[in-house]
């Protein structure tokens, strides 16, 4: 009978401790969730940008929700400093992928990177790699120019695939694999909406039918 009741009181402590928890919210260490497209902003008007309207810059792409905001903020830069330092932290929460080599901007060669900052940077073939050892500050731009922000396909919702995509009046459009940009053209009032949750906002008359890229 006294083990019966030992046993009863630590299965009770157990379930106290597990309730607890619960009630106490997330383990500690445990990462945040990675930022949305709707945190980043257009540094003129302040709105969720598009990712498919930016302006290069010596620091990389400086994106915006319009054409007319490029104009604005090419006109005059400086007045949107302190905007575009804010949408830049937005973007180091973003989940995305790299789609280029920041050296040649072909395509990628997975057995070809090295490390920059702790992550893992890929290029297009092993002469890539020694040029960027050798002085990355000079591709630094061209490394942030080498990523999409778009990480899911609009159809499948699965991660895509950077050598498959297609290349539309407005810019590329990442697929999981080759039949997905079919779908879409096929059907795209049920999958841009997909893309626009991640920033991207394609018009359908934007589309094109042929494939911009195959694995």
């Amino acid at each position: 009978m006294k083990r019966w009741l030992l046993k009863c009181s630590v299965v009770a402590t157990l379930i106290g401790v597990l309730a607890s928890n619960v009630m106490a919210g997330p383990v500690e260490g445990k990462k945040a969730d990675k930022g949305s497209a709707a945190t980043v902003m257009c540094p003129v008007m302040g709105s969720p940008v598009n990712f498919l309207m930016s302006a290069e810059t010596p620091d990389g792409p400086v994106f915006f929700c319009c054409a007319r905001c490029i104009e604005k903020y090419e006109a005059k830069p400086e007045k949107y400093a302190s905007k575009v330092a804010d949408q830049r932290k937005s973007l180091a929460d973003m989940p995305k992928v790299q789609v280029v080599c920041p050296v040649t901007g072909k395509k990628l060669n997975k057995k070809m990177f090295t490390e920059a900052e702790g992550q893992k940077v890929y290029f297009c073939c092993g002469g890539c790699v020694k040029k960027f050892e050798k002085d990355p500050d000079r591709y630094q731009a061209a490394l942030a120019n080498s990523y999409t922000y778009q990480t899911l396909c609009p159809v499948m919702e699965k991660e895509i695939n950077p050598s498959v995509f297609m290349e539309t009046r407005a810019g590329k459009v990442y697929f999981c694999c080759k039949m997905c940009d079919e779908k879409l053209v096929s059907n795209p009032e049920k999958y841009l909406p997909n893309l626009k949750a991640q920033g991207v906002d394609l018009a359908a008359a934007d589309l094109k039918t042929e494939k911009g890229g195959g694995s």
